[in-house]
């Protein structure tokens, strides 16, 4: 059910309430959007975007069976969205039929080696079916209705190796049917798409987008309208204000009356947060990846660790980092600067005392890559990574900690236990989120991760377990068929978001499930992406569509906290 206050909505879905919503706008579930179609007469818009992928240069854990490109369907007049669907390939190019409750829709892509693949799809407005009807995949670069029979398209060539000029021209074919609201899948052959060669221009990800962007500002009668997009870290400050860092933002903070207070643009954005003792400032972990040309030269940004104040954003000062790292944090203020760098003599780790004070202190931890030692640990009275061997650091891996101040000054790297917990299984893991929990000196480790396979993450290989800190023992594991893309909790209750858009709270104790469910928003699924508890019943959840849900959830009992009234 729905419940309005205060000019916002309370969406109420099994255990979750979703209490709040930051950041949001109109056609925010399809992200960056990539094609726009308007039927007046209807009332609706078609809409193609990408909703953006879920790895950066510190952590690929949540990118498997991930698909990106969406399609929505909206009301003109108050811009809800009707349904949205996933799509295998980026959106070219929308027609709504003359007569039929039916959108053609042609999407693809060139897979950067050989073929042209992609999909014409048949959408159903009234039954929400999607129907892919070409047999087998083909790129169609442009689709346009001709008569209530006859559906014009222009589509790529099948490959690059036999056609000359293949990105630069296509076919353009006519495909006629009787009833387009009822065409079987894959009954459109390939000879039907055997038209005349004709001059087309390719797509370009960044005009497309531009064009999306302009076509949905005039929609939402605003001219500074932008999808907001991935927000990679949230966190809760004592005031009750909202800190998150997102693609496109370094930072930026909500008051407790969900205002925007400020915000740090940036090119490509923060992905982690490291908030400092007194909660006046905090380093934030900025993205420098993207590739720029000057001239016939290739040029990226520096890496960057800005110092940011949270009274007003200003970036206060910055550490010297020579490659993008990660950020590993203890929670007493300690902070280590880990190379993301792939290379067979990687840089040392840094360590940053609290105060940010005194001579930098390295270690080495040998080789780093996003998907074998990504490891981001809250909560934690040490510094926790993942090491492998020296020349192959992707093997073996360990959990190890590091101590920054040694009684010989001299920073010490103790092995606690290997990454897998069964030894008579010959597994390769990889890396996940995770938190330290438990008092005094019996303290535990909760962290997910996947089981890799050469044909990808399968099903029931992506976990989360329960472990000892003294032997790595687990003492109760949880499998799951998508991987984790966040993860926090107490010693009551770990939550663990999935890039499905599930949901899941564990009993910590035994890792029995209290609750799961799908996160859904205006009736249309979203996806976590980052995910804090602040507080006893309150999550914030950073979701890939660029939102922020300040949500309640019930306690152990399974009482929900009262609605929050601002």
């Amino acid at each position: 059910m729905i419940l309005h206050y205060l000019g916002g909505s309370i969406h109420m879905s099994g255990s979750l309430t979703i209490r709040r919503i930051l950041g949001d706008r109109p056609f925010a579930e399809i992200g960056t959007p990539s094609a726009v179609a308007v039927d007046e007469e209807r009332g609706l818009v078609a809409v193609g975007g990408n909703l953006g992928y879920l790895q950066w240069s510190g952590c690929g854990t949540a990118k498997d069976r991930w698909r990106p490109y969406r399609v929505g369907i909206y009301d003109t007049g108050d811009l809800r969205c009707r349904w949205v669907l996933e799509s295998r390939w980026p959106v070219h190019s929308f027609a709504f039929h003359p007569t039929l409750p039916v959108v053609a829709v042609g999407t693809g892509a060139y897979d950067g080696g050989y073929f042209f693949e992609g999909e014409l799809l048949i959408l159903d407005l009234e039954s929400e079916r999607s129907t892919s009807v070409i047999h087998g995949a083909r790129e169609v670069l442009h689709v346009g209705w001709e008569s209530k029979r006859t559906l014009r398209v222009v589509v790529a060539p099948p490959d690059d190796c036999d056609y000359d000029e293949a990105h630069t021209h296509g076919f353009a074919a006519v495909v006629e049917r009787s009833d387009w609201s009822d065409v079987a899948p894959g009954s459109v052959r390939q000879e039907e798409l055997s038209g005349q060669w004709v001059e087309c221009e390719r797509p370009r990800m960044e005009a497309a987008a531009d064009r999306g962007t302009e076509s949905l500002a005039g929609l939402a009668g605003n001219p500074w309208w932008e999808p907001r997009r991935q927000v990679w870290d949230v966190q809760g400050l004592r005031d009750g204000r909202v800190l998150a860092c997102s693609d496109g933002v370094l930072a930026e903070a909500w008051l407790p009356d969900g205002r925007l207070e400020w915000r740090v643009p940036d090119e490509e954005g923060g992905r982690q947060f490291a908030i400092r003792a007194g909660q006046r400032d905090a380093w934030v972990n900025v993205e420098r990846r993207r590739v720029r040309w000057v001239g016939r030269e290739r040029v990226t940004e520096p890496p960057l660790v800005a110092r940011v104040s949270l009274e007003d954003g200003k970036v206060l000062d910055s550490l010297r980092v020579d490659t993008s790292v990660a950020l590993t944090s203890r929670d007493d203020g300690w902070l280590a600067l880990r190379s993301t760098a792939w290379d067979r003599h990687p840089e040392p780790t840094a360590l940053i005392s609290p105060a940010g004070e005194g001579p930098e202190v390295r270690v080495p931890l040998g080789g780093f890559d996003l998907f074998n030692h990504a490891f981001p640990i809250r909560h934690s009275r040490q510094l926790l990574f993942l090491q492998g061997k020296e020349r192959e650091p992707w093997r073996d891996k360990w959990v190890v900690a590091v101590d920054p101040a040694c009684p010989d000054g001299e920073p010490s790297v103790r092995q606690l236990f290997p990454l897998d917990w069964d030894a008579k299984r010959a597994r390769h893991l990889f890396g996940g989120p995770g938190i330290e929990i438990g008092h005094a000196e019996n303290r535990d480790l909760v962290h997910a991760g996947a089981v890799h396979d050469g044909a990808g993450l399968l099903p029931g290989n992506a976990f989360v377990v329960r472990r000892s800190l003294g032997d790595g023992a687990a003492r109760w594991t949880f499998t799951a068929d998508f991987p984790a893309t966040a993860l926090d909790g107490d010693d009551d209750t770990v939550y663990v978001a999935f890039n499905s858009g599930e949901l899941v709270a564990l009993r910590t104790s035994d890792g029995a499930v209290r609750w799961r469910q799908q996160l859904v928003v205006g009736g249309q699924p979203v996806v976590p992406l980052s995910l804090t508890r602040t507080e006893a019943g309150r999550l914030l959840i950073g979701t890939v569509d660029g939102r922020i849900l300040d949500c309640s959830v019930a306690d152990s009992a399974g009482h929900q906290p009262s609605p929050m009234v601002r």
